[in-house]
């Protein structure tokens, strides 16, 4: 049965499910990148009319949309197309075998610190409201995120990065001064004092 939660972001609804959808953490896709996706479930959901990106994380799927569409015609599709994946699936629709691998053997002290208290700490708090924030990078006291899923765009998400993010990983971890949002879509920096 999937369940449907709303998110402080009007434009992106959170799709719960009892069945593990990512066995591999949180992932984002974009339909601008829709070529590079080779996941049969991700791409048909990218194909539906106004749907502009994809979080899939371990027990749920958030979907945000453009304005052209409304939720009335969107949800039924998601709900009918999560429910026909699981009917002919028995497996997570991200598993190891489509994961990149990531490596975090080298980084330094501070570096394992914040992505521990972003991990333990934040992530937790944003999955909640359908979205998911991702380490960058960190350099000279500055932590570079990029929040993905509902938080992508939402209106709140500046003053959840400032009040937050911001205060919880100075409060944690001595060595950060300031966090700023990392938007690759456009390639801009928003930094936040």
């Amino acid at each position: 049965m999937i369940q449907i939660e709303t998110t402080p972001n009007p434009d992106a609804l959170k799709f719960m499910s009892e069945k593990i959808l990512s066995a591999i953490g949180t992932e984002e896709f974009k339909k601008e990148k829709e070529n590079e996706i080779k996941i049969p479930f991700i791409k048909e959901l990218l194909n539906f009319k106004g749907v502009e990106l994809i979080l899939l994380s371990e027990k749920f799927l958030s979907v945000k949309k453009t304005k052209e569409v409304s939720w009335n015609e969107l949800k039924p599709m998601i709900i009918s197309h999560l429910n026909d994946y699981f009917e002919k699936n028995n497996e997570p629709i991200l598993k190891e075998d489509n994961k990149t691998a990531e490596n975090n053997d080298d980084k330094d002290e501070t570096v394992n610190k914040i992505i521990e208290v972003l991990d333990t700490k934040i992530r937790p708090a944003v999955a909640r409201d359908g979205g998911d924030i991702k380490f960058k990078s960190f350099e000279n006291g500055v932590v570079k995120v990029q929040l993905q899923g509902s938080c992508s765009g939402c209106p709140s998400s500046l003053m959840t990065l400032k009040q937050g993010v911001q205060n919880l990983l100075k409060h944690y971890v001595k060595e950060v001064n300031s966090v700023e949002a990392v938007q690759w879509k456009k390639n801009l920096v928003i930094e936040i004092n």
